[in-house]
């Protein structure tokens, strides 16, 4: 019985686990939205909360800790600049799963995991919701 063991081995060694998950983790931050698996998906949404929340402290020290998991420092500035932002009245939770269905190869399950509040950003400078080709002919 596996009691009061935490987390999934996901079938790796400890040492390619933790690397794994570190390069998730500086993913998901970079590019606020990945697909992969859903085992791997809910172990990350573990270790991805918890960064997150490190980033919210702001002190040197929490700075000091994220660093030994997210080595990129574009990545880190992002991390504690607007992430920490974004989440500063949120308690928790900063991170959602989609499941997206199974994967034709191997038949394994996908989902989406992504951060929850969208940056204003994110969306391409100068492009609004185009009106339907219809408005657009009885404007011209």
């Amino acid at each position: 019985m596996k009691h009061r063991i935490a987390g999934r081995r996901l079938d790796r060694t400890t040492e390619h686990r933790t690397a794994m998950f570190r390069n998730m983790v500086t993913s998901l931050l970079r590019h606020e939205k990945i697909v992969t698996t859903t085992p791997k998906a809910k172990e990350l949404k573990r270790i991805a909360d918890k960064v997150i929340t490190q980033a919210k402290r702001g002190t040197p020290h929490a700075r000091r800790l994220v660093n030994r998991d997210i080595k990129d420092v574009e990545v880190l500035v992002k991390l504690f600049g607007p992430v920490a932002e974004r989440f500063k009245a949120r308690p928790g939770g900063y991170t959602r799963l989609i499941k997206v269905g199974r994967r034709a190869g191997d038949n394994a399950e996908m989902s989406v995991i992504e951060l929850v509040e969208k940056t204003p950003a994110a969306e391409p400078e100068g492009e609004t919701k185009s009106k339907s080709k219809k408005t657009e002919k009885a404007a011209q």
